[in-house]
C-alpha cells in the first residue's frame, strides 16, 4: 500500500523530532513551520510545555507580510534569535519539522546563528 506524500512527511517529522529529543534532552527546541505563503519559528520548552519566543513572516514590524522566500526566512531567523536572547536563551536545537535543510529552512537557521543563537 502506497503512503501519501503527507503521511511520509509526518513520519519524517516525527523521526527527526524523536532523534533530537533523545540527544538533546533538557535543551529548548527551535521549531519551524513553513507553509506555502508564510514561515514561522517558535522557541519551545518541552519540559514545561511553554513557548518562550516566536517570530513569523505575518508580523507587520518585520515588513515581509505575505512573503515566503529566502529573504523573509532570514528576517524571521534574525528576529527569533533576538527574541531568544532577550528571553535569556543562548542555545537550542533546531527542529526542521521534517523539511529538508536547504532553501528557506537553511536561510532561517543561518540567520539565527549569525544573530548569536547556538543551534
Amino acid at each position: 500500500m502506497a503512503n501519501s506524500k503527507r503521511d511520509l512527511f509526518l513520519k519524517r517529522r516525527l523521526r527527526v523530532r524523536n532523534k533530537l529529543r533523545a540527544v538533546n534532552a533538557g535543551r529548548l527546541r527551535l521549531s519551524i513551520h513553513r507553509s506555502n505563503k508564510n514561515i514561522s519559528a517558535q522557541l519551545i520548552d518541552d519540559v514545561n510545555g511553554m513557548t518562550l519566543a516566536s517570530a513569523s513572516s505575518l508580523e507587520k514590524d518585520l515588513g515581509i507580510i505575505g512573503k515566503n522566500n529566502v529573504e523573509a526566512a532570514a528576517k524571521v531567523g534574525t528576529a527569533i534569535a533576538e527574541r531568544a536572547m532577550k528571553a535569556g536563551v543562548e542555545e537550542a536545537y533546531f527542529d526542521r519539522g521534517g523539511r529538508l535543510f536547504h532553501g528557506k529552512v537553511k536561510a532561517l537557521a543561518e540567520a539565527a546563528r549569525e544573530a548569536g543563537l547556538k543551534i
